[in-house]
């Protein structure tokens, strides 16, 4: 993720994890699992189950800690790899449908192969909603405050975990509680590959220039909601680009005496809303841009919570079973 002032050959491995993947004729791979017990596989989430249809922080910061495991999470290595694979295997779990979005970005010589995960939950019934989150992880700590670590690639507990935890114990619920429309989760591969714009945001950018029967009326993104001290005013870009969507959004938050949602201008953010914007999907950013680890080697699960996590479900779920 990169802000203002300006924010691999992908190969999936592991095969007898993955199963079989087509190529299908609108740009996805279509999953096939190779075993029906997906919990048979070494990168399961271990943990009791909850089916009462509610959010459940303390699963939702497991998610956060499990993507750390992998490593930094740099589109070309083998944590990315292994993270794709495990991130696949956990919304195949809970969707009606789960497809990789794969993509190919040039830099320097070099072609790296990325893919967004895209997930179905429910049935279209007269409106469609998106979710989404970027599941990779900075390159190099470029705002480090020691210079010796500016080359060396971030964990990104909160600047890219975060929200995908978010987004995982969200999934678990619909699948206990199915909703009534449908919701589209998609996790955005190559948001903070590169030092400047012209190299960030590369599956958001993807997506919205090929969604296909995947477009939403609207979205919201998340996107560093995992600071233990979570401040989230209303992102600026948001509020230009939709704000009526942007009000009702924060005022269902002060409905639910969620206090970290504050009524007041933040930042302009450049993120992955963006493209979305752009595309004419109008997309919310809900983001804590106020975190001094930010594209550091301290952006660790230490510096996160659970109840921060919760704040953020809390508020989606309302959104998705109650409307605004």
């Amino acid at each position: 993720m990169n802000r203002l002032p300006c924010k691999l050959k992908f190969r999936l491995l592991l095969w007898g994890v993955l199963g079989l993947m087509l190529f299908g004729s609108d740009g996805v791979w279509v999953y096939t699992p190779a075993e029906s017990d997906t919990d048979s596989s070494p990168f399961a989430l271990v943990g009791e189950t909850f089916s009462d249809g509610t959010f459940n922080a303390k699963r939702a910061f497991a998610y956060l800690e499990k993507q750390c495991e992998f490593g930094p999470r740099v589109p070309g290595t083998t944590a990315h790899q292994e993270t794709g694979v495990y991130l696949f295997a956990e919304l195949e779990k809970y969707a009606d449908e789960v497809v990789f979005q794969p993509f190919e970005f040039r830099h320097q010589d070099k072609t790296i192969q990325m893919n967004n995960i895209l997930a179905r939950f429910g049935e279209d019934s007269g409106g469609t909603m998106l979710l989404a989150a970027h599941w990779d992880t900075r390159p190099f700590a470029d705002r480090d405050p020691n210079p010796a670590n500016r080359d060396t690639p971030i964990l990104g507990a909160n600047d890219g975990a975060s929200g995908v935890a978010v987004l995982l114990e969200i999934a678990r619920v619909l699948k206990s509680k199915p909703p009534p429309t449908q919701v589209i989760i998609i996790l955005f591969d190559g948001e903070d590959y590169g030092r400047t714009v012209s190299t960030m945001f590369q599956g958001s950018t993807y997506f919205a220039q090929n969604m296909g029967k995947w477009k939403a009326d609207f979205g919201i993104l998340l996107d560093m909601v995992g600071d233990r001290t979570l401040a989230l005013p209303m992102e600026r870009y948001s509020w230009e680009a939709a704000r009526d969507l942007t009000e009702a959004i924060w005022r269902r938050a002060e409905e639910l005496g969620l206090p970290a949602f504050q009524r007041r201008l933040g930042p302009a953010i450049m993120d992955d809303h963006l493209p979305l914007i752009r595309s004419g999907v109008p997309t919310i950013n809900i983001i804590d841009f106020d975190y001094p680890y930010w594209h550091t080697v301290e952006d660790t699960p230490d510096k996160c919570s659970a109840e921060s996590l919760d704040i953020v479900g809390r508020l989606v779920l309302a959104i998705i079973y109650s409307g605004l």
